[in-house]
């Protein structure tokens, strides 16, 4: 329906493209007609504009929203470039004098709402987390920076407020004029690399909520299968998750009536999206640089634009070639699908950080690139986890053995079937295989006995 009686009510889309449970949208459709608008601002990102998997993601999503919209007989209107500038626009070409906005968190975000806020009325809302970032505290009224202080905190405030049903929507009068989404080039053309993104992913909030409905009928056995490569013991949300096509209170909501170790677990690791969110508000700078001192410049990191061998082999890491195959089998899957095993993530960036010792922020901007669930703070936050230079995370000297890993989680099928060159070989040789077996498969980059010893020593000598 049209109305026309009460101003309109620009809703700002960003990272929660959905319908139900999206607190702007609510508010907007309270209050009057609704422009929903969705800006690509590659620019104020700087070199955190989205990566190719990620574009590729967003793509599919902002596809998926549209239908969404066109069954209220609205659309999403689609503009690219500078996004208060593309925002104020719309808001002079419709006469509205407010924006909707669910509030982000990354420094880029948070500047554009506050010159927004300083051009027009913006009410912003929060939507996409647990708990806003920064309201959970210690008793002192400080945030917290260790994650099992912050959960135990969090989850005494869980459920923080009600599930909200998609809104009706009434319709402005006119409509500003939009980008064709198909003109952003997000899609890769040459090469198209996005195949087996599209046989594995399938974007948009119904789907978002079709994966949620299987998830939970196998959250029982989640604590175990979480860890096992070879089979498919994912929740599969993440990305789902990280362009708001669910939110973590449809989640939480969801599981809310089941017990038990995997369900637990899972909870866990939704809480522990929202305790990386609350380190880059209390940092906004921490997927740049380590937090800890004896990570600075004086660690001796093997620089690839300096050090001998140090290019070769984050060229190998990267392309899945480093002779380890639980690693490159992560990381071959990481390159086809946008996305790789949780177990396997922490094996190859262990591996990348202790074995070959490159700098953390490497990987991280890999995996910036190739993950279409690639999140400002979770990167951050896992990558220095990993290394060990975090606020809060895993001791630098504690470093994962790819090969032990691999035959512990059982991870022979999952070798098989992203390094294919191994497949012939039996369960107890395919996670080491011997020289003469390798055929075409590479020789290990580098041995574990020395690789340990390597890393010790910088370590050691960082701290002398």
């Amino acid at each position: 329906m049209s109305d026309t009686s009460e101003n309109v009510q620009i809703v700002w889309f960003r990272r929660d493209l959905r319908l139900a449970d999206q607190p702007a949208l609510h508010a907007a459709a309270a209050a009057g007609p609704v422009v929903p608008v969705f800006v690509l601002d590659d620019e104020r990102a700087g070199d955190r504009k989205l990566g190719g998997a990620s574009r590729w993601y967003l793509h599919g999503s902002l596809e998926s929203l549209g239908s969404s919209l066109a069954r209220h007989r609205s659309r999403l209107i689609l503009r690219k470039g500078d996004v208060v500038q593309e925002l104020m626009a719309i808001a002079r070409a419709t006469g509205a004098t407010r924006i909707h906005a669910i509030r982000h968190y990354e420094p880029w975000w948070r500047e554009a709402e506050s010159e927004l806020g300083s051009e027009i009325e913006l009410c912003l809302y929060d939507g996409n987390y647990l708990m806003p970032p920064g309201s959970v505290t210690t008793g002192s009224g400080d945030p917290y920076k260790i994650y099992t202080p912050f959960a135990k905190a969090l989850a005494q405030e869980l459920p923080a407020r009600d599930v909200l049903e998609e809104p009706s929507l009434s319709l402005p009068d006119s409509w500003p004029d939009s980008d064709a989404l198909d003109d952003w080039d997000l899609l890769p053309t040459k090469p198209d690399w996005a195949g087996g993104m599209r046989g594995f992913w399938a974007p948009g909030e119904a789907a978002a909520h079709e994966t949620l409905a299987g998830f939970k009928d196998r959250v029982s056995d989640y604590e175990d299968d979480r860890n096992l490569p070879s089979i498919d013991g994912s929740s599969r949300l993440s990305p789902h998750l990280h362009l708001g096509e669910i939110s973590p209170a449809q989640v939480w909501d969801a599981l809310s009536r089941h017990s038990g170790k995997g369900a637990d677990t899972f909870r866990g690791e939704v809480m522990w999206r929202d305790y990386t969110q609350n380190v880059i508000y209390q940092f906004p700078k921490y997927p740049e640089s380590s937090y800890r001192d004896t990570f600075g410049s004086g660690f001796r990191w093997r620089d690839p634009k300096q050090t001998k061998g140090a290019a070769e082999d984050l060229e190998a890491w990267q392309k899945g070639m480093t002779g380890y195959p639980i690693v490159d089998a992560g990381m071959r899957q990481l390159w086809a699908l946008g996305w790789m095993h949780n177990r396997v993530r922490m094996i190859a960036a262990s591996f990348l950080i202790k074995h070959l010792l490159i700098d953390w922020r490497y990987g991280e901007r890999w995996f910036w690139d190739t993950l279409v669930d690639a999140d400002y703070a979770n990167n951050g936050v896992n990558w220095q986890w990993v290394s060990g230079s975090g606020v809060d995370s895993n001791m630098f000297p504690r470093i994962m053995a790819p090969l032990t890993q691999s035959d512990k989680f059982d991870a022979a099928d999952y070798i098989r079937e992203w390094v294919p060159e191994l497949k012939q070989l039996p369960d107890d040789e395919i996670h080491d295989p011997d020289d003469a077996k390798r055929g075409d498969y590479p020789a290990k980059r580098i041995g574990h006995k020395e690789a340990r010893e390597r890393a010790l020593e910088a370590y050691h000598a960082s701290k002398d």
